[in-house]
């Protein structure tokens, strides 16, 4: 029986509250991108609070939807890349709870932001929509003045240039006015100047009404030059009172209300569903409208009568038809007047087809949006689902919380959905793609990939590990890693000091004499490294020793001493003889020649480092044995002088015995 845990409570609370504070900012993104296409629209407007307070409402319904998933991402990730930080996870998995039985309680949330998102895509977003685009229509309709903003020319009315110098928002009135206008040339225009007008915006919302007060009309008057003489006529207006009539829809009809209100991303499911049945019935109309009149005006067939069609039969039986025969017969006036009629008549074809192409490809392409509106409120709702099976999977792999490493990760899979998803609504709009395939191929190719994370984070995969990949990054370019050996709390038993200096006078011995044996400055063969086996079992015995010495001596409370432990490198026991372990790995770098350079030369760098590593090792040994003369007295010199202990000598002959049997 399903019960709520106390667990599922807290995994819910740790996400709820990323959740409400990463939708606020993935909001706030997607806002001021969205803002930028409307910028011109604002500033400089004069807008209230209260339509400015309507504008970013009704753009952050519009958004909400797109916000949810990127959220649901980022969160996730975080939520349980803090678990696995804090390794709470951990805990979780030890006390025998899976890591389905973990998501079990944000599942159930996914699916209910899902349920959510389509709510909004389905009931929320269309009205939102609708009033989003008929309140700007709207503050164009009140406000025409504040199109014209100050102190720059305005040449959005159509042949003419207007200049305001100051504007008063509260009564609409305009001072400073200067008004070029161009009529038919730059030699034939019209200046004219005010103190002060208003304008307004007629009844059919086509032209402004622009009342101008005390002011002067300076105007040439080329077109009267009916003479054609060098002096060009000039007109010279003062005025009290002057009433102009000027073009200016400013984008803006009747009809764009309709069109806001056909809008596919203004209609609910339902009423998308209803409307494409009509929608098609229109366009196959259309369709067969122009079908009738292709084959009535341009590829209609002439009646033949039954005699004709016997004798056309027989004609084409003997091969001897020509179909150039009638026109072979005209004059020359008669055969040109036919060809021009042909010309003419082909061309008419073309341009009435192309007309009637352009009109039926944007009957097809209001069809297919209604299409693209109705996938996408199911597919967006999904996406909120399939962010939270890539979130969740890889905060619990990565083990990286905050904002660093999740934010990176969730942008770089936020940038692959929208390219995918950007990419297959346009090429569904312009009927590249099937409209199914371009609005699915970001779900298609993002499931997948949710459910292999999913996979690997269920089975602790340690595949997208970071910390993995840096230490392969750091062996393939023989980066070094140092030791941090610091003071355990509790010791159990303390250091062997004899036993040890026995074996670092011993490790010093053979370092000593594998330095004289093996010349580590000298090039090797390219031939033994890459196609010949053989390892340096003398340096991983060598350094097998080392370590066992240090984590004995890391036991002691000698804070000098474990000073001088941290100064022992971390010998790269391999690196030096071949690049690889593995033969066949070390002959196919042989082969491909610039990867044979690359390890060979890397190499040679690791026998200089081992060169050096070893005359590290030489100089800290000795540090050491001075140190642990303090605890067994008297210091040892030699290796002579330390078997001459009894005590050390019994502990030899004890390791001695304990080796053969290993």
């Amino acid at each position: 029986m399903f019960r709520i845990k106390k667990l599922d409570i807290f995994i819910a609370k740790q996400f709820g509250l990323l959740f409400v504070g990463t939708f606020f900012i993935c909001q706030f993104v997607l806002m001021m991108q969205f803002l930028w296409r409307y910028v011109d629209e604002l500033i400089g407007k004069g807008l209230s609070l209260e339509v400015m307070a309507q504008f970013f409402w009704y753009m952050g319904l519009m958004l909400m939807p797109q916000a949810f998933p990127l959220a649901i991402l980022l969160s996730s990730l975080i939520a349980f890349g803090n678990l696995g930080e804090s390794s709470e996870l951990t805990a979780i998995k030890a006390a025998g709870i899976s890591l389905m039985q973990a998501f079990r309680s944000l599942i159930i949330i996914s699916v209910l932001m899902a349920g959510i998102s389509f709510y909004f895509q389905n009931v929320v977003g269309p009205r939102a929509n609708q009033d989003f685009y008929r309140l700007l229509l709207g503050m164009k309709q009140k406000s025409p003045e504040l199109e014209i903003p100050e102190g720059v020319f305005y040449d959005g009315i159509p042949g003419s240039n207007i200049y305001v110098q100051k504007k008063d928002l509260n009564t609409g009135m305009l001072y400073g006015i200067m008004i070029y206008r161009m009529t038919g040339s730059y030699e034939d225009q019209a200046i004219i100047l005010a103190d002060s007008g208003m304008m307004q915006s007629t009844a059919e919302k086509k032209h402004l009404l622009l009342t101008l007060y005390n002011g002067v009309w300076n105007e040439n008057m080329r077109s009267q030059d009916l003479a054609g003489t060098a002096d060009v006529p000039y007109r010279r207006e003062t005025f009290v009172t002057k009433r102009i009539v000027l073009d200016f829809d400013n984008n803006f009809s009747m009809a764009d209300i309709n069109d806001i209100a056909g809008d596919a991303r203004a209609k609910s499911l339902g009423k998308i569903m209803h409307d494409k049945d009509s929608l098609q019935e229109f366009n196959d109309s259309v369709g067969r409208s122009y079908y009738e009149d292709a084959k009535r005006f341009y590829f209609r067939a002439n009646e033949v009568s039954a005699s004709d069609s016997v004798k056309i039969s027989k004609l084409v039986a003997e091969n001897n038809t020509s179909l150039d025969s009638m026109f072979t017969k005209l004059n020359d006036g008669k055969k040109k007047s036919v060809l021009q009629t042909a010309i003419n008549s082909a061309q008419s074809c073309a341009t009435d087809l192309e007309m009637k192409g352009a009109y039926a490809n944007s009957l097809h392409r209001y069809f297919r949006t209604h299409q693209i509106q109705a996938i996408l409120k199911f597919t967006l709702a999904l996406t909120c689902i399939i962010f939270f099976f890539i979130g969740a999977p890889l905060g619990a792999i990565i083990r990286k919380g905050g904002l660093g490493v999740p934010v990176i990760i969730s942008v770089l899979v936020f940038i692959v959905y929208y390219i995918l998803d950007s990419t297959g609504q346009k090429m569904a709009r312009d009927d590249q793609w099937t409209v199914w395939y371009g609005m699915t191929i970001s779900t298609v190719v993002l499931t997948p990939i949710a459910c292999f994370f999913t996979y690997k984070a269920n089975n602790d995969s340690v595949v997208f590990n970071v910390d993995m990949y840096k230490q392969v990054f750091m062996r393939i370019l023989g980066l070094r890693t140092h030791r941090h050996i610091y003071r355990k709390e509790v010791i159990i038993e303390d250091p062997i000091y004899a036993l040890d200096s026995y074996h670092l006078l011993q490790i010093s011995e053979q370092i000593k004499q594998y330095s004289e044996e093996h010349k580590l400055l000298h090039l090797p063969n390219p031939i033994h490294v890459f196609f010949r086996p053989g390892d340096d079992q003398t340096i991983e015995k060598i350094v097998g020793q080392l370590e066992d010495v240090i984590d004995d001596l890391a036991n002691t409370k000698d804070a000098q001493i474990l000073g001088y432990l941290n100064h022992y490198p971390v010998v790269a026991t391999h690196a030096h003889t071949r690049p690889f372990r593995r033969k066949w790995l070390n002959i196919i770098s042989g082969l491909i020649l610039p990867l044979g350079i690359f390890f060979y030369c890397r190499m040679c760098r690791f026998r200089l480092r081992l060169r050096k590593d070893l005359n590290r090792i030489l100089e800290t040994n000795q540090w050491i044995l001075e140190r642990v003369a303090v605890y067994a007295a008297p210091a040892p010199k030699t290796m002579e002088d330390l078997e001459n202990m009894p005590f050390v000598a019994e502990l030899v002959r004890d390791f001695e015995k304990k080796e053969h049997k290993d």
